[in-house]
């Protein structure tokens, strides 16, 4: 039975370093683990988001945002907050995400060890001299300015590292910021606030709201902003796109993917596919670069189909609070309905569960344990569209070019893995048409390294050197030589 905690939600809004009341639709926060209420308040109403955008405006024109050296040092010590209060964040995370506590590192040490290396990235000069120029005696430069007011709006599968190093890059790079939440996952996000205002922000420099479609909508329109950065679905991604080029506004967009796994031949399946299956079940599968579609030689089906079974013997689901457990329940009910029905249909149509399915014997939360599915082609619905959930599909190839082809025949392009001999992988790696390609199960996030969507998984790039320059405009310099 999942334990039960005196947890106390922080539910204001944070406008212009100052705590708010928020006077916009009520959002309701529901709890995945017990299906109890966690908090139910009012989000952003409409000139709340016009009060956080002029906030952020005036103190952008300000130039108190400005220093380098006092961005970083403020950035600095909003990292270190959040690991100090780690655990209240994760409290947070637990009561509306249910996300299990073995991810914590992800969830709060690794956006936070992402700021510090924002932090010391933001103060390097990045000015370019491009030298004399002959046919018209000049003498030219290339500065990079801050892009201005940034809304960032995140997702509730990790809504702390997602949205804190959003405003991270961009606060590092000396825009000022709004940060929507997920009215799914709005509680973590809101401490940030606290934390925010305890590093020492200037006013007006981070903002923090929480609401629904209507307040994501009136921050992404709103003509005070400058650029919008936005992690979710593809469908919600172009209308946060067609709504900022309303004002011409660019945007970073993060979109998801449906991401193939390549077990080359030769490789050894019993050495991989604990981590491979771990890897989509993890969060409840609830992950935007998730191996959910494996390739495997079809003379070598039935080998893969038992080394997974073993695998998913040792893949817990139950109390997230429980060190053990791997999978925790889904976001809501409705997502837990979406992804059986994605399954019934599937195996309607011929497909084979070969490992896991159905349901866990836990009497209350949106629990669903993972589950291999198989006989299905590239072409099936559940080998093509994300389901965010515990879910993936294996599919066979007969040659290594059959394999590419087949991961590269998606819509999406956000990571794809590779499993064998080094050098055959780096040799394919140029032909995959994907931000990320992790060979042998790769590192863990590192803070210097882009996450890019190829494709409708995403526009632009967040983290490392590319995601920061997302927030600067280049100026040119020309100087006539008198």
């Amino acid at each position: 039975m999942p334990e039960t905690t005196s947890f106390k939600p922080h539910t204001d809004l944070f406008i212009n370093n100052e705590n708010r009341r928020g006077q916009g639709e009520m959002i309701r926060v529901v709890s995945p683990v017990t299906e109890e209420v966690v908090a139910e308040f009012p989000g952003a109403s409409v000139a709340q988001v016009g009060e956080a955008v002029s906030a952020a405006r005036a103190a952008f024109e300000s130039g108190v945002w400005s220093d380098p050296a006092l961005r970083k040092r403020v950035l600095l010590k909003f990292a270190d907050l959040m690991v100090a209060h780690r655990d209240e964040l994760m409290e947070a995370l637990l009561a509306e995400v249910g996300s299990p506590v073995n991810l914590k590192t992800n969830h709060i040490d690794t956006p936070a060890a992402f700021i510090r290396w924002l932090a010391e990235a933001g103060t390097r000069d990045r000015t370019r001299n491009l030298g004399f120029n002959e046919t018209c005696t000049a003498v030219s430069s290339v500065a990079y300015r801050p892009v201005g007011v940034v809304g960032a709006i995140t997702a509730f599968n990790y809504p702390l590292l997602i949205g804190g190093t959003k405003i991270g890059a961009a606060l590092a790079a000396g825009c000022t910021t709004v940060l929507l939440s997920s009215p799914q996952a709005p509680l973590a996000v809101a401490l940030l606030g606290k934390l925010a205002h305890e590093a020492g922000f200037p006013p007006g420099v981070v903002n923090i709201l929480a609401g629904g479609a209507e307040t994501g909508r009136a921050l992404t329109e709103h003509p005070g902003l400058d650029k919008v950065s936005f992690t979710g679905s593809v469908n919600v991604g172009r209308q946060v796109m067609q709504q900022a080029a309303a004002g011409m506004r660019s945007v970073v967009l993060e979109l998801g993917g449906k991401s193939a796994a390549i077990m080359l031949p030769g490789v050894n399946y019993e050495q991989y596919a604990f981590w491979l299956h771990a890897r989509y079940a993890r969060n409840a599968g609830q992950g935007c670069g998730s191996p959910t579609r494996i390739l495997v030689e079809e003379s070598r089906y039935d080998e893969f189909v038992e080394a997974s079974r073993k695998a998913y013997e040792k893949i817990t689901v139950g109390d997230p609070r429980d060190p053990g457990t791997i999978v925790g329940p889904v976001i809501s009910s409705a997502q837990r309905e979406r992804i059986e029905a994605g399954l019934a249909k599937a195996v309607e149509g011929g497909a084979t569960i070969l490992a896991g399915g159905g349901r866990p014997a836990i009497k209350k939360g949106w629990f669903i344990n993972p589950a291999l599915v198989g006989g299905l082609d590239n072409q099936a619905p559940l080998a093509r569209n994300e389901i965010f959930g515990p879910v993936s599909v294996v599919l066979t190839y007969r040659t290594v070019d059959e394999a590419i082809a087949i991961a590269n025949d998606s819509e999406l392009g956000l990571k794809a893995y590779l499993f064998g001999a080094k050098d055959q992988c780096l040799k394919l790696v140029p032909r995959l048409r994907v931000g990320t390609v992790q060979i042998n199960g790769g590192s863990p996030l590192r803070a210097d390294a882009p996450m890019t969507g190829y494709k409708f998984s995403g526009v632009g790039s967040e983290w490392g050197e590319d995601g920061l320059r997302e927030f600067l405009l280049p100026q040119h310099i020309d100087c006539a030589l008198n």
